[in-house]
């Protein structure tokens, strides 16, 4: 089973090729979704001998389904562009699905540790958040993950297409859990470390997308 390496971006120029290059080694593909840059995120990857594509400019949802359809793979790796994931973590990531144990698996954080999800009233909002949806979908599909959000993760191309995920923004994440436990499919996770972003600031504001994160996992929980 050959491995599709998908990193949604969007202004990632300083940190796009570090990824590349680190990835290289676990995938026979390198699939760029670009959210349409305004700076030379397209033009360093297309460089390195990644494929460049265009998603719809509506989130980061939309360019995680882009990169399912356009995958050439059987087994899809989702990889944030910010340098917050370990490239080096894939091999064990996509080793379950790989033999036949998993569907979807998922980078925990929670078992991995994690240097943004703690230090701040904000971090702190988001992993009680984080916690309470996982707690929910540990209850209702009778499983007991402790990640549900994570971006990093691996799944069959051929499930991700059957679950028509819908969600625009981050989360498609707890959408894509949820609905591969609903329809049965077999759902696992490794542990792997988040880092600090080395530039910018996350893209999630509590505060305005707490409601959407809410209504995604009551729409999904049944």
């Amino acid at each position: 089973m050959k491995v599709s390496i998908v990193i949604p971006t969007k202004n990632e120029e300083r940190t796009i090729e570090q990824i590349i290059k680190k990835c290289r080694s676990f995938g026979d593909e390198i699939l760029v979704v670009d959210g349409h840059s305004k700076d030379k995120t397209r033009d360093i990857a297309q460089s390195l001998g990644a494929r460049v594509v265009l998603d719809g400019c509506k989130g980061k949802g939309e360019g995680l389904r882009v990169g399912l359809r356009e995958a050439r793979h059987d087994i899809v790796v989702f990889i944030d562009a910010d340098g917050s994931h370990d490239p080096c973590d894939i091999p064990k990531i996509v080793t379950p699905i790989q033999e036949g144990r998993a569907d979807l698996v998922v980078g925990s954080r929670m078992r991995g540790g994690s240097d943004e999800l703690h230090g701040d009233i904000g971090k702190f909002i988001r992993v009680i958040g984080s916690d309470i949806i996982t707690l929910s979908i540990n209850y209702r599909f009778g499983v007991r993950l402790t990640d549900s959000q994570n971006g990093f993760r691996a799944i069959k191309r051929k499930v991700g297409l059957d679950l028509g995920l819908k969600e625009d923004i981050f989360t498609i994440e707890q959408e894509m859990l949820m609905k591969a436990l609903k329809r049965g499919y077999k759902t696992d996770e490794v542990p792997s470390h988040e880092y600090k972003r080395k530039f910018g600031k996350s893209g999630i504001v509590v505060w305005k997308v707490a409601y959407r994160y809410v209504w995604c996992l009551i729409k999904n929980l049944f």
